[in-house]
């Protein structure tokens, strides 16, 4: 590579998303040929005038080569999306079953009455008066359909990489992907490649995702990234890699109370440590999301921000369920301290729930609750990833020194529990909660599991939840069996061990 070359990739121009940007190492190459490939609806066209766009605010001059749509759809596209498409130029060349009115302008071109040498040397005149410094091609497909052959198509295209190349343009090549074969032949022909890919899933939103899969001397982020079109453009997620986000951990970032001596007690003496990750565990209705609550306020109180993430519970119930056990986080709401959303994981792409996630991290919040990790499983388009995209978001998590609480719910009420999946392995710390029956009354039992920092309290506690919160009580000493929900009662009086231990 030479010095000229070398100048050239080195130069990262702005796509105009900055998703893209971060996935592509800081843009487009400079003067070089890219191609965005991907079925009808991807979103290819979005991307393309987003990358005009971005260039005419800066002073660049953008030119839109069109042969698969008219002028007016594309200005109806920019209109849609708020694009400014006035100083951006336009070449249409429309077939002439589109273009029915004989008053239309001489300049437009109609590409089926033409050969391809023609169509080629007109594009190229085009492109020469211009002489933009952003160039969009649309569609290599016309071109292919039009060459009547591979080896033609191929060596069309080749002509055209060389003549963009030579006036300087950074150029996008649109293209439908139509057989594999094909686009094999235009990766080897380009400096870069992105496939644009959507999926429709059996309820809820098609879900959207790129690809990089070639962008010469240029250290990009490979793998699937979500993105989405919405009105103002493509919004790209790249995805989460902890390794490349830094470690914001402090040295002396100590433990931080859960609120109540007990449960700290419970959990090894001074709460849960910062920058750790914490998975509370149990069937439908034993108290989760009020203990992962509870870790909530003490975070509050503290001054410190929390978000709260819920996958099940509306923000309304929310509110009223913490309400009539005492706690008020409606003015932690109103100041902005405390953020509680409700994700539909129909709607949410797995991208953009750690993009958001990964937001209010960097606008301090310190303590995170997704609640549950049944709903965000449901998230995930591919189940079998789950795991790996949760390592990633729980390091990273932990590298900025966040406090973490994982919920999960487990199949069944009483006996067997089962679990979803397995995460134990991935959590710092796991606290169980289980249902019991005493003498035809049903109590709540807690009992930490794991903690990877520190020791911990072996012993199994009864948990209370009531109009003053939640109450860590006495140990449960005289039971065996408590975690199975079969418990065998090995004293003398199980109303005085329930007694002794509500008084707690």
């Amino acid at each position: 590579m030479n010095e000229i070359d070398a100048a050239f990739v080195g130069m990262g121009v702005p796509t105009g998303l900055t998703g893209l940007d971060g996935i592509l190492d800081g843009g487009y190459a400079d003067a070089r040929v890219h191609l965005v490939e991907g079925r009808p609806g991807s979103g290819k066209t979005t991307l393309a005038l987003q990358f005009l766009v971005d260039g005419a605010k800066s002073g660049e001059t953008g030119m839109y080569i069109t042969l698969s749509e008219s002028r007016d759809e594309l200005l109806h596209v920019g209109r849609t999306h708020g694009f400014d498409l006035s100083k951006i130029t336009i070449e249409e060349l429309t077939p002439p079953e589109l273009s029915l009115d004989t008053s239309m302008e001489q300049s437009i071109v109609f590409a089926s009455d033409l050969e391809l040498y023609e169509t080629i040397d007109i594009v190229m005149k085009a492109v020469e008066k211009v002489k933009p410094s952003r160039l969009v091609f649309d569609s290599l497909s016309e071109v292919r359909l039009l060459s009547q052959g591979s080896l033609r198509f191929r060596r069309q295209v080749l002509a055209l990489k060389h003549f963009f190349t030579k006036l300087g343009c950074t150029t996008l090549f649109l293209d439908d992907i139509t057989a594999e074969e094909d686009d094999v032949n235009l990766h080897s022909l380009v400096h870069g490649v992105i496939r644009l890919e959507q999926t429709a899933t059996s309820y809820g939103t098609e879900r959207r995702r790129l690809r990089v899969l070639k962008m010469r001397a240029r250290n990009f982020s490979g793998g699937f990234h979500d993105y989405k079109i919405v009105r103002g453009g493509l919004q790209v997620f790249p995805r989460l890699v902890a390794a490349d986000l830094g470690n914001g951990l402090d040295p002396n970032h100590g433990a931080a109370s859960s609120g109540l001596n007990e449960l700290d007690a419970l959990i090894g003496g001074t709460g849960v440590d910062r920058g750790t990750n914490t998975l509370i565990v149990g069937p439908a209705g034993v108290g989760k999301s009020t203990l992962a609550t509870q870790f909530v306020r003490a975070s509050l109180e503290r001054g410190e921000r929390a978000l709260f993430l819920s996958f099940e519970e509306t923000a309304q119930n929310f509110f009223r369920r913490n309400a009539g056990m005492g706690i008020d986080v409606q003015d932690a709401i109103d100041s902005g301290q405390f953020i509680f959303r409700t994700i539909d994981p129909a709607e949410l792409t797995p991208g953009e729930l750690t993009e958001s996630i990964r937001k209010h991290i960097e606008a301090g919040v310190g303590t995170v609750v997704l609640d549950s990790l049944t709903g965000y499983q449901h998230a995930m388009p591919e189940e079998r990833f789950l795991l790996l995209q949760m390592h990633e978001l729980l390091t990273y998590l932990n590298q900025q020194n966040v406090l973490t609480f994982l919920v999960l719910a487990q199949s069944g009420l009483i006996g067997e529990m089962r679990s979803p999946f397995e995460l134990t392995y991935l959590a710092d710390s796991v606290i169980v909660l289980r249902y019991f029956e005493v003498e035809g009354q049903v109590r709540r039992a807690i009992s930490m599991m794991k903690r990877r920092t520190g020791s911990h309290e072996t012993k199994l506690r009864e948990f209370h939840i009531d109009s003053r919160g939640i109450r860590v009580g006495s140990v449960l000493s005289e039971f065996t069996g408590v975690l199975t929900g079969l418990p065998n009662y090995q004293g003398n009086d199980p109303a005085a061990q329930g007694a002794g231990s509500a008084a707690q």
